[in-house]
Parts: structure tokens; sequence; C-alpha cells
């Protein structure tokens, strides 16, 4: 990749879990998220646990978005009828960033073979600022940081930001 079009952006990010049975010290995929972050050097500066609730998952981007300009939401993107972060968040996006979720089943069926089409995992850009939105499953949340999000994040940025 052609790295001279990519901007040495300052990312601040933020984390979201979704869940009604996690709380900060049982929350591994945040708490993962998290530690991916800092050991690439990308300061977390939101963290919020939320229910499987439409006002509380939207509100929480909306905290979000005031603090960070690269959000990570993990779980509720599954097909039971409490995950509910795709519907919520899907609405609020500028663009939508269709490759991401492809790209994340791709990698996925590598891993878990065709259980993978039940994930609905999604990224757009809401003000210029990235979103995704991951499987809640730390194995997920690896996946995701390691192999898309973090090696894209300041490309992705440089050109939401045009």
């Amino acid at each position: 990749m052609d790295s001279s079009h990519i901007q040495d952006i300052d990312i601040k990010t933020g984390v979201i879990t979704v869940s009604t049975t996690r709380n900060e010290a049982n929350d591994t995929s945040g708490n993962e998220i998290k530690k991916l972050f800092s050991e690439n050097k990308l300061n977390v500066v939101y963290y919020k646990i939320v229910p499987d609730s439409k006002k509380d998952i939207k509100d929480a981007v909306n905290e979000a978005l005031s603090s960070s300009n690269c959000i990570v939401i993990n779980g509720g993107t599954g097909l039971t009828h409490d995950d509910i972060t795709i519907e919520t968040v899907l609405p609020m996006f500028d663009k939508k960033i269709d490759g991401f979720g492809e790209l994340f089943r791709l990698k996925s069926y590598d891993d878990i073979g065709t259980g993978a089409l039940l994930s609905r995992a999604a990224a757009g850009i809401k003000d210029k600022k990235a979103i995704f939105c991951i499987p809640g499953s730390t194995g997920a949340v690896k996946l995701a940081m390691n192999e898309i999000i973090l090696p894209e994040i300041r490309h992705i940025l440089t050109h939401a930001g045009k």
C-alpha cells in the first residue's frame, strides 16, 4: 500500500461493550480491545458497558463521538432477538464500509467455518469518524482488531476526513 496518502492522524479511541451480563471486571472483550489499542499506542478516551437497549447504545455512541474518532462496539451483533447493535448503529452512519463486514466474515470462516455467516459485523463513518461493530467473543475481537482495524484505521480516517 502506498503510505504517501495516509496522514499521521491523532487517533482517539472509544470502546463500547453491549451486554447485560458483563461488568468492568469480566468484560474480557472490551478489556482486550483497550489492551490492543494501548499496545499500538492509541489512546482509549472512552469506555462504557451498556445493555442491549437501542437508547443506551445510541447514547453511548453519541457520547463516544464527542471524544473519539475510532469507536469499536463489541456485542449485540448476532441473530438473537436481543442482538440489536446493528439495527441501532447502521442508521447513524453517513457511509457504510461494506468491505469491513465482508472481510471479517471471510477471515472468520478460516477460524470457525460456515458459522461465520451468523456474524453481522459492520462498520461505517459518522461525522468523519470510524465506527466498527464486532461480535463480543474475544476471538472475534482479536481477529477484527489485529487483522483489520489496527492495520487500516489511519487509512480509513485519512479518507473519511477528506
